[in-house]
């Protein structure tokens, strides 16, 4: 009888790990980066390769940074919420298109609307790996510090959108 007590004792741990493990949502994965300087960067702006964007043009302000790419289908789901708040004119908005053709990323734009403040090209997924883009879609705040306060994994929805990631820009522009 003693020796079923400990497998059974290990099985319920596990099951209780595995529970909880269970019960997380994945997009509030931690990221090593909040809290931390938001990673520098050059990169051309997607509309006119001659110009160049680097986050410390956004020192001052807070700032959204959305990474999207013209092939992501969770992407094109956000892309109506991206528009209204862009034409609500709360946060600058700033898109990161990820590992993708210009042409592809422009077309993208042109056909669903441009709810940026600028669109920067990543074409070789540099910038991406820098700040631990797992896949997209991915929208970080960042303060006018130019500190990452809050990473989200997954598309932007209402709930999301309500919830954490308004109420902490209006906190953080107030401060």
């Amino acid at each position: 009888m003693m020796r079923f007590i400990l497998p059974l004792v290990i099985f319920l741990v596990l099951a209780g790990f595995l529970y909880v493990g269970l019960g997380r949502d994945t997009r509030e994965v931690p990221s090593p980066l909040v809290g931390k300087a938001a990673p520098a960067f050059v990169l051309p702006l997607l509309h006119d390769a001659n110009k160049q964007f680097s986050p410390q043009q956004m020192q001052g302000q807070v700032w959204l940074l959305n990474v999207w790419a013209s092939w992501c289908g969770a992407c094109k789901d956000e892309h109506p919420l991206l528009m209204d708040l862009s034409r609500k004119n709360i946060v600058p908005i700033v898109g990161l298109d990820y590992k993708d053709k210009r042409e592809d990323g422009e077309a993208t734009l042109r056909k669903s609307g441009d709810p940026y403040t600028l669109v920067i090209a990543d074409a070789d997924g540099k910038v991406g790996f820098d700040y631990g883009v797992y896949g997209v879609p991915e929208t970080y705040v960042i303060d006018k510090q130019g500190t990452i306060k809050y990473k989200l994994i997954g598309a932007l929805n209402t709930k999301n959108l309500q919830e954490k990631i308004l109420p902490l820009v209006a906190e953080l522009q107030a401060q």
